[in-house]
C-alpha cells in the first residue's frame, strides 16, 4: 500500500519557488521572509533584489560594483533614502534621464542650467515655510533635479512670434516658494515656471479650493474684469503627467529644436498634404497668456513647412504667389482670407529646399480649424500656374476653469480685439494687430 507524502515548503526544490518570489513585489517578498525559515533563505536571494532594483531605482550592474553592495542592501539604502517616492521615482528619474540625452546630442548648453537634486530636509523646510504639503511626485522630481537657474531660453519651452517672445523656466523651489500664492483666487497655488518676457507662469494647486483640484496644473486667464471670477487655462492633472508627456513631446521631436530652443508646437501627423513635388504640413500652438475667456479670444499660432522633394526635376523649380485660407469656426460660420505670399515674402522652391513660417489666428470660439492653397508658378514658365493643397488643421482652446470667487482686486484692462477669426499671414515683422500682452500678475517676487 503507497505511502502519502505530507508536501511542504522544505520538500520543494528552490527553483520553482523563486520563479514564484521573482512574481512578487518588494512588500510582499518582505512579508514572505517572516514566513518560514526556508522562504527566509529564499527571499534573500541575490537575482530577486536585482529585478527590484532595476524596476524601481533604474540602478545597472555598474551601480551595483560602484557602491559595492549586495542587491538587496542596495535596495534597502535607496528605500531609507527615496521609499516615500517608490511609486512616482522610476517614471520621473527616466524621464529626466530621456531628456538629458536628446538634449545632450540637441540642445547641450540647456543642460548646464540643470540644478543638482535637494535633499528631504530642504523640502521640509519649504513646506514648514508656505504651510501646505508639497505633492510627492513634485518632491521626488526635485529630489533628482532642484529645477534650473534662471536663463534664456528655459527648459520648459519657447514661442517666438513677431514681436512676442515666450520662454518658461522650470523654477527650483525656493524660487517657486518665493511666488506662492494666498490673494484671493489664487490661494494655495505654487508656480512651477516663470517667463521673464511676460512675467507668465504655470502653477500647480496645492490644495482643493477655489474650484481647482489638489495637484492640477494651469495657466491663470488674464482677468479683464473686477466683475469676474478669475479663470485658468488646465495645463496637466498633477506633476507627473504634465512632465512626463512634455518630456516625451521633446525626446519624440514632436516639440522642435529651433536655434538651441524648445518650441511647443503640436504637430498632428495627419496635417500633412502632398501635391506633385511639395509636401505641406502644419504644427499649431495655444498662446495662453495672449487668450482671454471673457470677452472669449483665443490666441494661436501655426507654423508652417514648405517642402520640395529632393528627387523633383529642376525644371519644377516654382515660386509661391498667394495664399487662400478658409477658416470654420465651432458654430459652424465659414470666413474666407486670400493675399499675397505669406508674412510678406514669395518664397522660391526648388528640389530638396524647405520654407518655414510662422503666423497667427484669433477666434472668439473655444475651436476652429483652417484649410486651404498656395498658388505658385513655374520659374521657367510663369503661365503655368497651379495650387498646392494646405491640408486641414484644427486648433482647440485647452480646457478652462472658472474660480469659486470672485476676483476684487484685479484692475480691468482693456481689450481691443476683433472678435472674427482672421488669417494675419499679412503682419510685417514687429507689429501685430490685435495684440495685448498678458497682465502679469503673478510674478516670481523674487525675480521682477
Amino acid at each position: 500500500m503507497a505511502t502519502s507524502i505530507a508536501l511542504s515548503l522544505d520538500n520543494l526544490p528552490s527553483d520553482p519557488l523563486l520563479l514564484v518570489l521573482s512574481f512578487l513585489d518588494f512588500r510582499d517578498l518582505i512579508s514572505c521572509n517572516f514566513v518560514s525559515r526556508r522562504l527566509n533563505e529564499l527571499t534573500g536571494h541575490n537575482p530577486l533584489w536585482k529585478r527590484l532594483c532595476q524596476k524601481h531605482w533604474l540602478l545597472t550592474e555598474a551601480d551595483k560594483t560602484q557602491r559595492g553592495l549586495a542587491w538587496k542592501e542596495l535596495f534597502r539604502e535607496y528605500y531609507a533614502d527615496l521609499g516615500r517616492y517608490i511609486d512616482y521615482y522610476s517614471t520621473l528619474k527616466k524621464a529626466w534621464d530621456d531628456l538629458k540625452d536628446y538634449l545632450n546630442q540637441k540642445c547641450p548648453r540647456m543642460i548646464a542650467s540643470l540644478k543638482e537634486g535637494v535633499r528631504e530636509e530642504e523640502l521640509d523646510t519649504i513646506e514648514a515655510q508656505i504651510g501646505c504639503k508639497l505633492p510627492n511626485d513634485y518632491r521626488c522630481s526635485y529630489r533628482i533635479h532642484n529645477g534650473q537657474k534662471l536663463v534664456v531660453p528655459g527648459l520648459m519651452g519657447s514661442m517666438a512670434l513677431s514681436n512676442h517672445y515666450r520662454s518658461e523656466d522650470l523654477l527650483d523651489i525656493e524660487t517657486a516658494a518665493g511666488g506662492f500664492q494666498q490673494r484671493k483666487g489664487m490661494r494655495q497655488c505654487l508656480p512651477l515656471t516663470f517667463c521673464f518676457h511676460t512675467g507668465l507662469s504655470q502653477y500647480m494647486a496645492l490644495e482643493s479650493t477655489e474650484g481647482r483640484t489638489c495637484s492640477e496644473i494651469f495657466y491663470q486667464c488674464p482677468i479683464r474684469s473686477t466683475l469676474l471670477s478669475p479663470l485658468f487655462f488646465l495645463s496637466g492633472p498633477n506633476f507627473t503627467e504634465w512632465f512626463t508627456s512634455y518630456v516625451d513631446n521633446v525626446v519624440t521631436g514632436e516639440y522642435p529644436i529651433i536655434r538651441d530652443q524648445i518650441f511647443r508646437y503640436v504637430h498632428d501627423k495627419r496635417c500633412v498634404a502632398t501635391t506633385g513635388d511639395i509636401t505641406v504640413s502644419v504644427s499649431t500652438s495655444f498662446l495662453p497668456e495672449l487668450s482671454s475667456v471673457h470677452p472669449p479670444h483665443f490666441f494661436f499660432t501655426y507654423r508652417i513647412r514648405i517642402e520640395m522633394a529632393k528627387s523633383a526635376l529642376p525644371e519644377n523649380a516654382c515660386q509661391l504667389d498667394s495664399r487662400y485660407w478658409k477658416i470654420t469656426n465651432a458654430n459652424g460660420n465659414v470666413e474666407e482670407v486670400r493675399g499675397p505670399g505669406v508674412v510678406g515674402e514669395f518664397p522660391v522652391m526648388t528640389p530638396g529646399k524647405v520654407h518655414e513660417y510662422a503666423s497667427c489666428t484669433t477666434f472668439s470660439t473655444t475651436s476652429e480649424y483652417m484649410e486651404g492653397h498656395y498658388t505658385f508658378h513655374r520659374l521657367k514658365n510663369k503661365e503655368e500656374v497651379f495650387d498646392v493643397a494646405i491640408p486641414r488643421f484644427h486648433m482647440v482652446c485647452p480646457a478652462f476653469r472658472e474660480s469659486m470667487v470672485r476676483s476684487s482686486s484685479v484692475t480691468e484692462v482693456s481689450a481691443p480685439y476683433d472678435d472674427n477669426s482672421s488669417d494675419t499671414d499679412d503682419y510685417e515683422e514687429g507689429e501685430m494687430h490685435g495684440m495685448n500682452m498678458a497682465d502679469p500678475g503673478g510674478r516670481c517676487p523674487r525675480h521682477v
